[in-house]
């Protein structure tokens, strides 16, 4: 049997890597952590060098509190630099140690640490609160609540959209689902940026803005503008005027993968001597004669074997990717929609190669924007380092805490599974959020986003069932690696069962419907988050792994924070102070702590969450 925490531990924090944006060539300084009473006999750091294994000794170096630290040097010669470590003699026969864990036997590379020699991402993300809107449901900059919606400064309504007010409930299944018309625009948005930085939020991220024949706008009919509906190009300039004023960055959300039907290239395309003919796959034997998102016709398929299409969406020095990031008005980056599906249709699969080019594209624009993919399950295979930044972490994390926090009484599917949402252990959500984590490289893991729920998803109040469990769920987002997301509601406990059921209105004016306990766990929590170097970007340890209680601690050189969170009431958690390097911790949130015979003791009343900062020896 191999030896458990706190035994042996690395990752690709700055704890135990000495930058995390080398440079080919560079020589890095990589640690590794063992306890005084598990010590091997001798390290070994193996590599992989222009696909050779490669082995240097390591050195034990000093020891801090019970810990011995060791020591190698790593000459990062590829742009992707694969790493584990090999521990041999005294509490070890023979043992590997790769991001996946510590084992006895031999194991494939597919979980080696993995350094990556690519420019980073921005490092302002690294600190980022990210607080999603849709703006239609987000609020509207004239016309009161019980009015029908209409258009900003007025005129006709396209023939699609279904007028609805403010106080009515979106129909959630039903033909008028995507038609249906609230009315909230951009300048509604930026009239309460006051709240998104109140509740503690420095990265807007806005769903579509681009003209479409529905409110959720994936149909881009144009790239070229922003919807009037939502007050054209100049309301976006004020918005993104007003949010920099105000030290918060502003994402896009844009569609490369498809476009609407009602899109000119694809109007033109149906002319097959087009030059966009080629943007688009048609082939007769397909159902609608072209090939489409989820066979839905009304989202034709960008072919992306066409350099046409890429000049066009891409690269060209008016595309949309590069022309709506310019200058001080710019957006700070894209969140890419269905960016797993990008560049994949049937035999083919350009989407690397696809997600270098947007990647180079937003560099020739600026050198600070973001990139971040939508992706349902396992990204890692597109988060090589020189491609997307990060992911929405769907698969390492949401569905983690779903099942981990799951309320009984919710019964809905478990996003895109035809089954409900499993109940499992603490456990097992440890283990399956190490597992995902293990496959993406730490730069990718800390610029993904942890989101509880978005407009495509349950809201994650309806999912846990309660103020507490959402504290819980909250705290995992702002604990672990990766950077929080808020879906605009979700911080006055608002509540959905499924995607459209939660694109309800944002109740401006009705406080007494929203849940103010829910607000201040928000508030304090996320004020913690972003001025925190280690919740940024520090290491992760797990120190205790319960059935209904976890616990863990994040480690930078500038700072430690101890998190633990609960699903139900559980026994007290007991932590060597000698585990955490640490005299005392101070509260930031929740939970109580006592100082007991060297530990701290964390009573865990009830389902929430408590962090505090760990202060050292």
């Amino acid at each position: 049997m191999l030896p458990t925490v706190p035994g042996v531990h690395h990752d690709g924090s700055p704890m135990y890597v000495s930058t995390l944006s080398p440079r080919l060539g560079d020589t890095l300084v990589l640690r590794l952590r063992t306890h005084r009473d598990l010590q091997p006999e001798s390290v070994v750091l193996r590599t992989v060098r222009d696909g050779e294994p490669h082995v240097v000794a390591a050195e034990a170096k000093e020891t801090v509190g019970e810990d011995v630290w060791w020591v190698a040097p790593l000459v990062v010669r590829n742009t992707e630099t694969h790493y584990r470590w090999l521990l041999v003699g005294g509490a070890f026969d023979f043992a590997w140690l790769t991001a996946g864990g510590l084992v006895d036997f031999d194991v494939p590379d597919a979980t080696d640490f993995v350094i990556s020699a690519t420019e980073p991402p921005p490092p302002w993300t690294f600190s980022s609160v990210v607080y999603q809107v849709f703006p239609d449901r987000f609020a509207r900059s004239t016309l009161d609540d019980h009015e029908l919606a209409t258009p900003p400064g007025g005129g006709q309504l396209p023939a699609w959209a279904v007028p609805r007010a403010w106080t009515d409930a979106p129909e959630g299944r039903s033909p008028n689902t995507p038609r249906e018309y609230f009315g909230g625009d951009l300048d509604g948005v930026r009239d309460r940026l006051a709240h998104i930085t109140g509740v503690g939020a420095n990265v807007l991220y806005l769903t579509p803005v681009f003209p479409a024949e529905s409110t959720h706008r994936y149909d881009a009919a144009s790239f070229d503008h922003v919807d009037p509906l939502l007050g054209g190009d100049e309301a976006l300039t004020r918005l993104v005027t007003a949010a920099h004023a105000a030290d918060v960055r502003v994402v896009g959300d844009i569609t490369l993968n498809h476009c609407g039907r009602r899109h000119r290239w694809f109007l033109d395309a149906q002319e097959p001597s087009a030059p966009e003919r080629e943007y688009f796959r048609f082939d007769p034997e397909l159902q609608y004669g072209y090939e489409c998102w989820f066979n839905v016709p009304t989202l034709p398929k960008f072919d992306h074997r066409s350099p046409r299409l890429r000049d066009a969406l891409v690269t060209a020095d008016d595309s949309p990717v590069r022309r709506w990031l310019r200058g001080p008005t710019g957006l700070d980056g894209w969140r890419v929609d269905v960016a797993n599906m990008a560049g994949r249709m049937g035999s083919i699969d350009v989407t690397h190669e696809f997600a270098q080019d947007v990647r180079a594209a937003m560099a020739a624009e600026r050198d600070d924007a973001l990139l971040v993919a939508e992706h349902g399950h396992d990204a890692s295979g597109d988060l090589l380092g020189d491609g997307w930044h990060g992911t929405m972490n769907y698969a390492g994390f949401t569905r983690q805490v779903w099942c981990w926090l799951r309320s009984p009484d919710f019964h809905e599917t478990f996003l895109g599974l035809p089954v409900p949402v499993p109940v499992i252990t603490g456990q097992q959500a440890v283990a399956s959020i190490r597992a995902f984590h293990a496959r993406i490289p730490w730069r990718s893991l800390i610029s993904s986003w942890n989101i509880l729920g978005s407009h495509d998803t349950a809201r994650i109040r309806s999912v846990v069932g309660s103020r507490e469990r959402q504290a819980a769920a909250l705290a995992l987002a702002v604990g672990l690696p990766g950077v929080p997301m808020v879906f605009a509601g979700d911080e006055i406990g608002a509540t959905g069962l499924w995607g459209e059921d939660s694109r309800t209105p944002f109740p401006w004016n009705d406080e007494q419907s929203w849940d103010l306990g829910t607000l201040a766990d928000y508030r304090a929590l996320l004020h913690v988050r972003s001025h925190s170097p280690a919740l940024a970007e520090g290491g992760l340890r797990w120190l205790h792994v319960g059935t209904d209680a976890l616990a863990f601690i994040r480690e930078h050189p500038a700072e430690k924070v101890l998190v633990v969170v609960a699903r139900n009431q559980a026994e007290p958690i007991r932590i060597p102070l000698s585990v955490l390097d640490a005299r005392t911790v101070q509260p930031l949130f929740g939970f109580h702590a006592d100082m007991v015979a060297e530990q701290a003791v964390i009573d865990v009343p009830s389902a929430g969450a408590g962090v505090w900062r760990v202060e050292g020896m």
